[in-house]
């Protein structure tokens, strides 16, 4: 523990919609009239990057150019009260100490050492620095203690951890945990709900700092005085513009962004800002007025580049932000709103692609299964299917691709020679003779393998440099979208209605990351697979946020590492089922790795998929079902047996 360095990363968030929202949705506790709080939040590409390690003391210290002349290095004991009376200084440090004394308070943990890397976020701006800060402390402790927190877990101790603070945080700042990615807050009372959103096409948004001037304890201080009960016309206006006229907004933004509708979203922000101005503004007028803001929403120039514009945050003259058209008018926006002194930033929310395309590699030999793969690739196996037909493997892998919506499958061979056996079977109909003996049923499937052929395409590793190498050479048949990639001498069965590749396909659909399908698998055999550990991030424990990705760990190493705690107290250790869904984070990642190999080793896909979690995250999904490792005879003699 002493030793293990962790690398953080947060960002701030921005509130597309739904700003107040959450706060008076909280008074639901006092009055049962007040309609539940709703906002669409995101987190954005600007953020907070630090390292943390164990210690005897809690510290945090400051290497990020950007904070030269605003930080201080602090260090405290670990002790509650010494804690708190930090956490009431005002300084930035006292978010930090605030989490601290939270963490003291309620779970056995030692100290923290915090070093902030990079600050690229710009602070008082109503992207939630301070936000930023806490969940990141937080995620440090969870994650160097081993506590077990998901992310609305962190999201909750960053937010008890601020409120001891002077600060009077709303629950939607805490957004910036579930990282770059647009998200459904519901806020009823105590109750807290955060959904993903669909995205069906990219959107080109563009934040600045108006670099002026507002007072956000001011303006929550004013507009809090007229809850939880309504005593005039202004508040019952408040009420209703927070409430039920924020519901309904909320439900069409929803369905904007779902169906890529970027015009009408625009119209959407323009409306809000409308509504804002008219019915919340009144209550606190000095701050609200906001006189940079609308000057720079009526800018003429503006208008032709924007679907819409709005303010950000509390609103005030803090922060504002656009939908640009598309990227080259939110590249013109970034350039026009510099040259007229504004600090500009870029936010692209990427669409989420369902998955269409799949990979198989099949180039290996199979060393393990001579002498028939002497005339037979293994991937050519026969095997007794559910359906009673004895099919390849190859052929089952692919019907389960078909059935879970794939439309493309591209198979990496080791050489053309090798692509003859392919196409003798996917693509050469049986003689006439042979054709006619087969019953109608068996006639149709004959057919079912031709249309399935007419779906693969070929690539070639012609260097055997590793499996990640092998994933690469299909980067030309991905380019950059979503892609399942299933194991070439490995079956799945489903325990389910859905097959295992449609499960994973649905759970990315929600999450917008790389996924790895998980399951577990005994202590005495960590050392054969690729073991990953994480945190929970649903009460059915079926999707974990992966936190490190280990390649054959020894046994002693697992037990003390990668145990992963079930909800009835079970350590269990998870092995890579098979199935993977990557992004084009992942080759990315490998194509950088391959031009820095240096003929030593393999190129892994473990390790790009390690690289590109601590850079984006990873969801490993708990399949309903089992997998069959045909990789050696034991295991063939298994499959045969029981699939």
């Amino acid at each position: 523990m002493e030793n293990k360095i962790i690398n953080l990363f947060v960002p701030g968030r921005l509130c597309l919609f739904g700003e107040h929202s959450d706060w008076a949705g909280k008074y639901r506790t006092m009055n049962a009239d007040i309609v539940p709080g709703m906002a669409i939040v995101t987190g954005v590409e600007q953020g907070i990057e630090a390292t943390a390690e164990a210690s005897e003391r809690f510290e945090v210290t400051c290497s990020a150019p950007e904070l030269t002349e605003l930080w201080h290095d602090f260090s405290c004991d670990m002790d509650s009260a010494k804690l708190k009376e930090i956490a009431r200084s005002g300084n930035f440090f006292a978010y930090c100490a605030g989490v601290a004394s939270y963490m003291m308070e309620w779970y056995n943990v030692g100290g923290v050492k915090i070093n902030i890397t990079s600050m690229t976020l710009p602070m008082k701006s109503g992207l939630s620095s301070s936000a930023a800060i806490c969940v990141l402390v937080a995620r440090a402790f969870n994650l160097l203690y081993n506590l077990n927190l998901n992310t609305m877990g962190e999201m909750n101790i960053a937010y008890v951890g601020e409120l001891r603070t002077s600060s009077r945080c709303g629950r939607l700042d805490q957004a910036c945990a579930f990282g770059v990615k647009p998200v459904l807050m519901t806020f009823d009372g105590e109750e807290m709900d955060v959904q993903p959103l669909n995205v069906r096409k990219d959107l080109y948004w563009v934040f600045a700092d108006l670099c002026a001037e507002k007072d956000t304890i001011r303006i929550l201080a004013d507009l809090n005085k007229g809850y939880p009960f309504a005593s005039d016309e202004k508040e019952r206006n408040e009420h209703w513009a927070l409430g039920e006229g924020n519901r309904e907004l909320i439900n069409r933004a929803v369905e904007y962004i779902a169906n890529g509708d970027a015009e009408k979203l625009g119209m959407l922000m323009r409306e809000a800002q409308n509504t804002f101005d008219e019915k919340i503004a009144p209550l606190c007028p000095k701050e609200l007025t906001a006189p940079k803001l609308h000057k720079i929403l009526s800018d003429e120039y503006i208008q032709t580049l924007t679907w819409g514009g709005k303010g950000v945050g509390s609103q005030g003259d803090g922060s504002i932000q656009f939908l640009a058209k598309d990227k080259v008018c939110q590249d013109r926006l970034i350039s026009y709103l510099t040259e007229i002194g504004l600090r500009p930033y870029k936010l692209t929310i990427k669409a989420v692609h369902s998955v269409r395309k799949a990979i198989i590699p099949v180039a290996g030999f199979g060393t393990r299964l001579y002498p028939a793969t002497r005339c037979l690739k293994k991937d050519f196996f026969p095997i007794v299917d559910k359906d009673g037909l004895v099919k390849p493997v190859i052929m089952i892998l692919l019907e389960e691709l078909i059935n879970s919506g794939i439309e493309e499958i591209c198979l990496v061979l080791g050489s053309e020679e090798e692509r003859k056996q392919y196409k003798e079977f996917f693509e050469t109909r049986l003689s006439s003779e042979h054709f006619n003996k087969l019953n109608a049923a068996a006639q149709e499937y004959e057919n079912k393998i031709l249309n399935i052929g007419k779906r693969l395409r070929y690539v070639y590793q012609k260097e055997k440099l590793g499996f990640g190498h092998a994933v690469y050479q299909c980067n030309e048949f991905v380019n950059g979208d979503p892609v399942i990639l299933l194991l070439g001498d490995t079956l799945y069965h489903s325990f389910s209605n859905k097959p295992c590749a449609l499960q994973l396909i649905e759970a990315y659909e929600k999450y917008n990351k790389p996924m790895i399908s998980i399951h577990d698998i005994p202590l005495a055999v960590v050392s054969h697979y690729g073991v990953v550990s994480g945190i929970w991030e649903n009460k059915e424990e079926t999707l974990l946020n992966m936190t490190t990705f280990c390649e054959k760990p020894k046994a002693a190493f697992a037990e003390e590492h990668l145990g992963v705690k079930t909800k009835d107290g079970i350590t269990k250790y998870f092995s890579v089922f098979g199935q993977y869904i990557l992004t084009s984070e992942v080759f990315e990642q490998l194509g950088e790795n391959i031009r820095n190999y240096n003929g030593t080793g393999e190129v892994e896909l473990t390790t790009a998929l390690e690289q590109v979690r601590n850079k984006v995250g990873m969801i490993g999904v708990r399949l309903n079902g089992k997998m069959y490792d045909m990789g050696n005879a034991n295991a063939f003699r298994k499959t045969i047996a029981e699939y």
